[in-house]
């Protein structure tokens, strides 16, 4: 595990306090009539403090959280048992560690931009699965953090990356992140094979 990835992230995660509400996205597609969110094993990349993770196990999924800062793993399990959630909570370095191939119903990755980490994702779902995944665009630069154009999608990157996939749902372009505008691309994808 990368102890500066970690160092990093862990002193991020104490100053910073963030949300505890799921991302919008997430919730537009799971509270949507579109999609019945069935439940079953779900994997939610980069948790965090586990804002998607507990959402996710509220409502019916069986969750496994990974995130490299042990900070914010402690953080997600507190307000899991607080809510009397099973979670399963994982410290991993996602660029040093692989994941299970045709696991899981459902993939979320939000705010995490690792590109070698697409043809895992892919894997990673099962035949009939989903994906559900957002973050920010290029033009995000232009007002703010993120800047580093290694953490920035491309203009249909994120379509591009998903290809062979069945796309049920995909935005791209300025939006509201909160109480502040950003550049977003999200997609909603179904391995179909």
């Amino acid at each position: 595990m990368s102890t500066d990835d970690q160092t990093r992230w862990d002193a991020q995660h104490l100053t910073s306090h963030g949300s505890e509400q799921p991302a919008p996205f997430l919730r537009e597609i799971v509270e949507s009539s579109v999609w019945p969110a069935l439940g079953g094993k779900a994997l939610d990349i980069a948790c965090g403090k586990g804002r998607n993770a507990i959402y996710l196990a509220q409502h019916g999924f069986a969750v496994t959280a990974l995130e490299i800062s042990a900070v914010a793993l402690a953080e997600g399990r507190r307000r899991a048992e607080e809510l009397e959630l099973t979670i399963d909570w994982q410290q991993r370095d996602l660029e040093a560690s692989a994941l299970d191939l045709g696991e899981y119903d459902l993939i979320v990755n939000f705010n995490y931009l690792q590109r070698s980490l697409f043809p895992a994702l892919r894997q990673a779902v099962k035949p009939g699965g989903h994906v559900i995944f957002e973050t920010y665009l290029i033009d995000q630069a232009e007002l703010g953090q993120p800047k580093n154009p290694d953490y920035l999608l491309r203009h249909n990157e994120l379509l591009d990356s998903f290809q062979g996939f069945r796309v049920l749902f995909y935005r791209e372009g300025r939006s509201m992140d909160g109480a502040a505008p950003a550049f977003r691309a999200g997609i909603f994808a179904q391995r179909v094979r």
